[in-house]
């Protein structure tokens, strides 16, 4: 019996990446009846280069695969390949610079999804989230994620506060995000090895994982909203992180 299973995928972006960075886990292409344009057309070229199998469906067909889906008229069947899973030793074996995100019990996909885009975008080498309070790598947050979620890889570890005492081991400064504290994010200091935690929606960071970080810090706000969604406040945090990091 094969140890691979299977996940529905869809949305132009999520299986745009999908095929360019691994069609030999794509084993089927469906495309909406009448679409043809430049996005879908790029698509089916990159399918047939990659041998991939393609059919033209109903809209109706696809609404019922994809339920209440915003699928944009593509969807695939991907492979679930347990060898392509990163481990975070993988991850910490990196010399030199590192620029990590850790996410704990961050549980709306489409949060999760905005983190990954925004992570590719910062240049993060790894997204850490607790195997067991995460929802994973779901169709949902693939689509969010832009393509991200294939080329970020997406760590899942079974104990995040033993995590976080790696990443300490091997010389990764954490640095996580809390109300109150008086460490404004834009005057800390950062090194070259960084960890970005940040806490799920609602209820922040778990004690243990609060416990874990080497620095708090805040997001400073002028307005009068108390705080941001989380998406948003890893996107601030990331970029200035990196910023520091770049001129370090």
């Amino acid at each position: 019996m094969s140890k691979h299973k299977n996940e529905l995928i869809y949305g132009i972006h999520a299986v745009e990446s999908a095929l360019k960075h691994r069609s030999e886990d794509v084993l089927q292409l469906w495309v909406v009846q009448g679409r043809k344009d430049n996005r879908v057309h790029n698509l089916l070229g990159l399918a047939k280069k990659n041998g991939v199998s393609m059919q033209t469906i109903s809209a109706d067909k696809m609404k019922k695969k994809c339920a209440d889906a915003t699928h944009q008229g593509v969807a695939a069947d991907l492979r679930v390949n347990k060898a392509r899973q990163i481990a975070l030793e993988d991850v910490l074996a990196k010399q030199g610079e590192l620029l990590l995100l850790i996410l704990d019990e961050v549980q709306d996909p489409h949060n999760i999804g905005a983190c990954l885009r925004t992570a590719d975008a910062a240049g993060v080498d790894a997204v850490i989230v607790s195997k067991n309070r995460s929802p994973g790598i779901t169709a949902v947050v693939r689509k969010v994620a832009c393509g991200a979620a294939d080329t970020v890889p997406f760590v899942q570890v079974s104990n995040l506060a033993r995590a976080m005492e790696q990443l300490r081991d091997n010389d990764v400064w954490i640095v996580g995000t809390a109300g109150e504290t008086d460490a404004s994010l834009y005057d800390i200091k950062v090194g070259k090895r960084t960890a970005l935690v940040m806490g799920a929606e609602g209820k922040g960071m778990r004690r243990l994982t609060r416990e874990n970080c080497d620095e708090l810090v805040y997001i400073p706000m002028r307005g009068s909203v108390e705080s941001l969604n989380v998406s948003v406040a890893t996107g601030v945090s990331l970029f200035e992180i990196r910023r520091k990091i770049d001129a370090a």
